[in-house]
C-alpha cells in the first residue's frame, strides 16, 4: 500500500459505518438537484464543458439500462430446401422469428448482478426509518438517543454474537429473530419449511439488507437441498432465492414464494 493512505487502511481494518450505504444513496439522490443548480449558474466555456460531461454520462446511463433490459433479436429459422438454384442476393433472406439474444442462465446472472428479478410482488410499500426503528434512551440523564431497536423480523447467522452494550447501535430483539421460512414452490404447488441462509435484498433500504431485516417483498436465500433440485449439469442446488409475501411481524411466520 502506498504511503499516507490512512483512509483506505482504516476501511480495511474497521469497515464502514452502519448507515454508509444509506448516506451514499441520499447523497446521490440529492446530486441531481445540485447538478441542476450548477448548470443554471454556469456561463460560457464552463457551461459547454459541463453540458458535454452530462451528455456523456446520460449516454452511459442509457446504455446500462438498455443492457439490463431484455431485447428481442431477429434470427433466421431453418427453411426447407428449395428446388433449383437461389440467386446470391436472396441467400440471406428467409423467414425471421423473434428470439432472445442471451441464454436464460446468462440473463439470470445479469439480473442478479443488477438486483432485478421477476418476482411475484414487483411493487411493495416502502418503510420509513421511523416505523422500522424505535429510539432507545440510555444513560443516567436520558440524553443519549443514538440507540435504535429494530421493530421488524430479522435474520442473523448462526455465529452471530451481540456487541457490548456500549458499542451496539442497532438492537435486534431475540423474539423477532427467525431462522426458517415457509417456502411455496409455484410449479409444484407445495409448501416447505426451509432454513434461511441470508437476506439478499430488502427493497426499502440497503441498511435494512445489511441488518437482515425481513419485510414484505424482501428477497431471501433459502436452503433447498432437502427438495432434491438439480441443475442441467447434474449438480444438486443448495441455495435459491425466494420473495416474502406477507408481513412477518404481524403473522409470526415468514411466507414466501420460490423464484424459479
Amino acid at each position: 500500500m502506498p504511503q499516507n493512505e490512512y483512509i483506505e487502511e482504516a476501511i480495511k481494518r474497521y469497515g464502514r459505518r452502519f448507515n454508509h450505504e444509506e448516506r451514499m444513496r441520499k447523497r446521490e439522490a440529492r446530486s441531481v438537484h445540485k447538478n441542476s443548480a450548477t448548470a443554471q449558474k454556469l456561463h460560457g466555456l464552463k457551461a459547454k464543458l459541463h453540458n458535454k460531461k452530462r451528455h456523456t454520462e446520460k449516454i452511459e446511463m442509457k446504455k446500462t439500462i438498455k443492457a439490463h433490459e431484455e431485447k428481442n433479436a431477429k434470427t433466421t429459422a431453418p427453411q426447407e430446401p428449395q428446388a433449383g438454384a437461389v440467386p446470391a442476393y436472396l441467400l440471406d433472406r428467409s423467414s425471421q422469428n423473434n428470439a432472445k439474444v442471451l441464454s436464460n442462465m446468462i440473463k439470470q446472472k445479469r439480473k442478479e448482478k443488477a438486483g432485478k428479478w421477476n418476482v411475484p410482488l414487483p411493487k411493495v410499500r416502502g418503510i420509513a426509518e421511523d416505523e422500522m426503528f424505535k429510539v432507545l434512551k440510555t444513560g443516567k440523564r436520558q440524553t443519549k438517543q443514538w440507540k435504535r431497536m429494530v421493530t421488524k423480523v430479522t435474520f442473523v447467522g448462526d455465529g452471530f454474537t451481540r456487541k457490548p452494550p456500549k458499542y451496539e447501535r442497532f438492537i435486534r430483539p431475540m423474539g423477532l429473530r427467525f431462522k426458517k421460512a415457509n417456502v411455496t414452490h409455484p410449479e409444484l404447488g407445495a409448501t416447505f419449511t426451509l432454513p434461511m441462509i441470508g437476506v439478499k435484498k430488502n427493497p426499502s433500504s440497503p441498511l435494512y439488507t445489511q441488518l437482515g431485516v425481513i419485510t414484505k417483498g424482501t428477497i431471501i436465500e433459502v436452503n433447498v437441498s432437502e427438495l432434491g433440485l438439480v441443475t442441467t449439469g447434474g449438480k444438486v442446488v443448495w441455495g435459491k432465492y425466494a420473495q416474502v409475501t406477507n408481513n412477518p411481524e404481524n403473522d409470526g411466520c415468514i411466507n414466501s414464494v420460490l423464484l424459479v
